[in-house]
């Protein structure tokens, strides 16, 4: 068999157990996440909000955004958390300074979300209520 051939098809075979594990990462988290949950049903809202309001490219594009970074961040936070519990069974300072500051990270992006849903979806439906 040819090395090169060889090389590539290890490469591609790795690059596919990395989605796999990613993905598998992902559905682990929405299984056993509370708050990757609400977050999920909440994108889907603001999705099912944004298709029934007709939105530009350029509002999905920060809609878009917005959700994947939540989400990102959902997952960076619960990453973080299983690390401290995997390392230390009892209170820490440090390990309560690590989970709070990874929720802080996931609060100050659902924070924006909101703000940028607030300038994207309020002008929508404050026309829709007055019809003008």
């Amino acid at each position: 068999m040819n090395s090169d051939y060889k090389d590539k098809r290890i490469r591609k075979n790795s690059q596919l157990s990395s989605f796999r594990l990613a993905i598998s990462g992902i559905l682990t988290a929405i299984k056993q996440e509370r708050n990757v949950k609400i977050h999920l049903v909440i994108s889907i809202l603001v999705i099912v909000l944004g298709v029934l309001n007709d939105l530009s490219k350029q509002e999905w594009m920060f809609i878009a955004f917005c959700i994947g970074l939540v989400i990102s961040l959902e997952l960076i936070n619960t990453a973080v958390e299983r690390v401290v519990d995997l390392v230390t069974n009892e209170y820490h300072p440090l390990a309560k300074e690590a989970k709070d500051i990874a929720a802080g990270a996931v609060f100050v992006a659902a924070i924006l979300s909101v703000v940028i849903g607030g300038i994207i979806f309020i002008p929508k439906i404050v026309t829709a209520i007055t019809g003008g």
